[in-house]
């Protein structure tokens, strides 16, 4: 290869690379701008949605993320009181000075078969929940699987809007996580993620398995 070759080849690399570094410069300058408005703070509602594996996951993803930064919250299990999950161990076994944690579901309504008895689970579950979103002290409150029991309308969900919109405290974050989330709680929400399922593994004949399910 001619030296020619070689410097041409290296002028072009260089000519990109500036171009990059130009356009990079831009997009910076245009990014501060636009973050110099974003001035308020507010306590969230966040509601993960959707058939895609993830809701629960990314809801104690924030919890975590208090818990590293010393901050108090609190977890609200609505559904899966029968299982036992690797969160509700780490946290009651190492953060429970933090993180406040109550699991007041019996299992998926298909095992439980007791109307009566998962609308009065429910019931106490939010109870409790209130009660927690009502302590400033917490800072975020993940309420798991409520949208399960929001949508068989063991809860009224007009009533936990209300609650949501006007008792919260104006710096708690609240995540509610579960599928089907109703048209009334997504509008009442500053964020919502609806998880979209590609694949899963259950089509193919696998388990739920520890470390990634729970």
């Amino acid at each position: 290869m001619s030296e020619d070759v070689v410097s041409t080849g290296e002028g072009v690399a260089e000519k990109d690379d500036a171009r990059h570094a130009m356009k990079m410069a831009k997009k910076k300058t245009a990014r501060e701008k636009i973050m110099a408005t974003k001035t308020d703070e507010k306590g969230l509602i966040i509601v993960n949605t959707g058939k895609g594996k993830g809701k629960s996951t990314a809801g104690f993803g924030m919890i975590f993320r208090h818990i590293a930064h010393g901050m108090p919250c609190a977890v609200v299990q609505f559904i899966k009181g029968a299982w036992e999950t690797g969160e509700r161990d780490l946290i009651e076994k190492h953060f429970g000075d933090v993180c406040q944690f109550y699991t007041l579901g019996e299992g998926f309504t298909w095992e439980t078969q007791d109307r009566a008895r998962d609308v009065a689970m429910a019931e106490k579950a939010w109870e409790k929940a209130k009660e927690l979103i009502r302590d400033e002290r917490n800072s975020m409150v993940l309420l798991d699987e409520i949208n399960i029991a929001l949508r068989y309308d063991y809860i009224d969900v007009a009533e936990v809007v209300r609650f949501l919109k006007e008792e919260k405290p104006h710096m708690t974050h609240v995540v509610l996580t579960g599928r089907n989330a109703k048209e009334d709680l997504i509008e009442a929400a500053d964020l919502v993620t609806e998880m979209e399922l590609i694949k899963h593994p259950f089509r193919s004949g696998i388990k739920a398995q520890k470390g990634v399910e729970f």
